[in-house]
């Protein structure tokens, strides 16, 4: 019904639901299928965060998809199985391409977004997390990505670990806006910042990710939906410079 309102009266066509995480079980399956009862699916796309060991199965991406979803946000942040389990992911990195090629297969955009710059981790781990997005990307498993400096945030653990190991650079909150990194690390901030830069590079430069923006220049609908994503890329490229 909030749906409807957005498009009924404000005209809205995409809506990105950016909770924490999009539900799912029974919940997702009838939110599916009344936007498809109402016919929806041709009149708005729905976009939202997805955690890689949800329970959606094949089946349930297809419904999603039916039901006018396009854009799913997965929060994958490093390739190190070692840093998966301290930021408590509850994540498994052998989950992550059977989920990813679930949403591919049901003709969604899947995005995964990637931090840099845990205190813990070495250049080598960071090389991993490169190349293991680059590989998705190869596989034709992801469309796009979003790449950042790990932020620890005044109230997270992450922070109150930082101040007991004397990690923080700065308190200058003005410095904390993921531009650059403020946490001591055995990585030079040039290597954090080029590792970010290499991971757009590798994120459209590719012959997915290509084939993938052709395909959605079709319509209008399409080309508004690639000058967004553009911009956004640029932007991104502009931060890290």
């Amino acid at each position: 019904s909030e749906i409807e309102n957005l498009v009924e009266n404000y005209k809205v066509k995409e809506i990105m639901d950016d909770s924490g995480s999009f539900p799912v079980g029974n919940w997702t399956r009838e939110f599916c299928e009344e936007l498809i009862k109402r016919k929806y699916p041709q009149r708005v796309r729905i976009n939202c965060n997805m955690r890689f060991n949800s329970s959606l199965t094949q089946k349930d991406y297809h419904l999603m998809r039916k039901a006018g979803f396009r854009f799913i946000l997965y929060g994958l942040e490093s390739a190190s199985q070692k840093t998966l389990d301290r930021i408590d992911k509850n994540l498994k990195i052998k989950q992550i391409e059977s989920c990813l090629r679930m949403a591919k297969n049901a003709g969604l955009n899947p995005h995964v977004t990637v931090m840099v710059g845990y205190p813990w981790e070495s250049k080598e781990d960071v090389n991993n997390t490169i190349l293991f997005v680059k590989d998705l990307f190869n596989k034709g498993l992801v469309d796009t990505m979003q790449a950042t400096v790990v932020i620890p945030y005044p109230g997270t653990p992450l922070f109150e670990e930082c101040k007991k190991n004397n990690w923080l650079n700065t308190l200058d909150w003005d410095k904390y806006d993921m531009s650059s990194p403020i946490m001591k690390t055995e990585v030079s901030n040039e290597e954090l910042l080029s590792s970010v830069r290499k991971l757009y590079s590798y994120s459209i430069w590719n012959k997915t990710f290509i084939f993938n923006i052709i395909s959605q220049l079709k319509n209008f609908d399409g080309i508004k939906y690639v000058s967004f994503q553009g911009l956004k890329y640029l932007g991104k490229l502009l931060e890290f410079k």
